[in-house]
């Protein structure tokens, strides 16, 4: 790996390049172009690049985010004393690192935690304090910045269920605010497994991944509301709902939380395995065809090894959906002998999911397939977000049931509710590549 381009005159102008192209693929893609509120875009650009200048070069939040970071590592090793004690010496990592058994389990011990949490109000408090912040900051109503707010630490079907109260009464652009913030983020519930595919046992990478996945999750929330106002704009009057938090959770005691917490980290860690080994065959069964027959009996495969210097095997899934997404990767900064393996990954993300995505990046990493390191961080950021395919319908049934009164347009807005999660992810890539070279 040759490392980082070194900070230049040419590394600003493919980051503000990237930002141009974001910005106008958001404002070809609008509903109403003349309605964009630029100052609100400005407000959120100016939030995202500080916070991202503030990671890399600011010591005090650089220190924060890896002793926040620090915790979330800290936790997944309590995580490991209870595989320990179910699987024995089956848990050891000694003959390399398992993600069934390493890496799932912690989604259980992190969504009892987020219950456990959520009962005792801290959530409640965090959530609202950055509420307050991007209501004031962005001129966004209450239930706007609440959910929002609530997606950098809860998934995209719970975020909804703090202004459930106020979804039947919110305009269309209020509404797909929701939806993108939703797609355009994580839950806290799975960071902990990003940080144990991407980094290992390696505790370094461990710190470094983790403090970027957290970055990439506070960038989205300013990163979410550009996009969506852009592709989406205020056109309707907008009632500034300052939608209260209930101070506790529901559960009647912390055990109660502890166990609603755990089922739903059992539901979440099952339906991800199954997820995961379904469309990993189906990336096998398509290689197969492409590689193995196509790529094979018209000699491409060789002619693809050839030309990609030994980094692509062939004619395959991942290679397709990178030499077509290349083109955009070279425009957003990603370093150019990259471009084709960071558009595979983002391909594979919408198409797939992003677990599929960085479990390959995984394998990419540890390969060498990447040239520049500057490739791996974007990477990070490109894919932290659930906007893909198979969301599309999580996020319609969730938000379905609990407004079924906008169930037309919630699914009406499902595809460029999808395309507006990628661009927040992509934006704060942007971002991240512009300034650190």
């Amino acid at each position: 790996m040759e490392g980082t381009l070194g900070f230049g005159w040419g590394s600003l102008f493919r980051g503000l390049l990237g930002l141009v192209v974001v910005i106008v693929v958001c404002f070809l893609m609008s509903s109403d172009r003349r309605k964009i509120d630029w100052k609100l875009v400005a407000g959120g650009l100016f939030l995202q690049l500080v916070f991202a200048l503030a990671v890399l070069y600011v010591p005090f939040v650089g220190v924060l985010l890896e002793g926040i970071g620090m915790a979330f590592i800290k936790l997944m090793d309590f995580t490991q004393e209870g595989i320990n004690f179910l699987l024995g010496p089956y848990a050891s990592k000694a003959n390399g690192f398992t993600f069934l058994i390493h890496s799932l389990p912690i989604v259980i011990f992190f969504s009892a935690l987020v219950s456990i949490f959520y009962h005792w109000g801290i959530i409640q408090k965090v959530v609202g304090a950055f509420s307050w912040f991007l209501r004031k900051f962005m001129n966004i109503s209450g239930s706007e910045g609440l959910v929002v707010s609530g997606n950098i630490f809860l998934g995209m079907t719970e975020s909804p269920v703090l202004i459930k109260n106020y979804l039947p009464s919110m305009n269309k652009s209020e509404i797909f605010l929701v939806m993108v913030s939703g797609m355009g983020t994580i839950a806290g519930t799975v960071m902990g497994t990003y940080i144990g595919m991407l980094a290992g046992d390696d505790p370094m990478s461990r710190i470094l991944f983790a403090k970027h996945l957290l970055s990439a999750s506070v960038m989205a929330a300013p990163g979410s509301i550009v996009v969506a106002k852009m592709l989406c704009p205020q056109t309707e009057p907008a009632m500034d709902h300052i939608a209260p938090m209930e101070k506790r959770g529901k559960n009647a005691t912390v055990l109660d939380a502890i166990s609603s917490g755990t089922v739903t980290g059992v539901k979440l860690m099952v339906n991800i395995a199954a997820m995961l080994l379904v469309f990993i065959s189906l990336v096998a069964l398509a290689n197969y065809v492409l590689c193995d027959i196509i790529g094979h009996y018209t000699g491409l495969n060789d002619w693809i090894v050839e030309v990609t210097g030994g980094r692509s095997k062939g004619l395959t899934f991942q290679f397709i959906v990178g030499l077509v997404l290349a083109p955009f990767m070279w425009l957003i900064g990603v370093p150019t002998p990259d471009v084709v393996t960071v558009g595979s990954l983002l391909g594979q993300k919408t198409i797939l999911n992003e677990f599929v995505a960085y479990a390959q990046m995984q394998q990419w990493k540890e390969a060498g397939v990447f040239l520049y390191e500057k490739s791996i961080i974007m990477s990070t950021y490109i894919l932290c977000g659930f906007a893909n395919i198979s969301s599309i319908g999580i996020l319609l049934g969730g938000m379905g049931v609990l407004a079924p009164e906008k169930r037309g347009l919630i699914t009406r807005f499902g595809v460029p509710a999808m395309i507006g999660g990628a661009l927040v992810s992509i934006l704060s890539a942007v971002m991240i590549g512009m300034i650190l070279g």
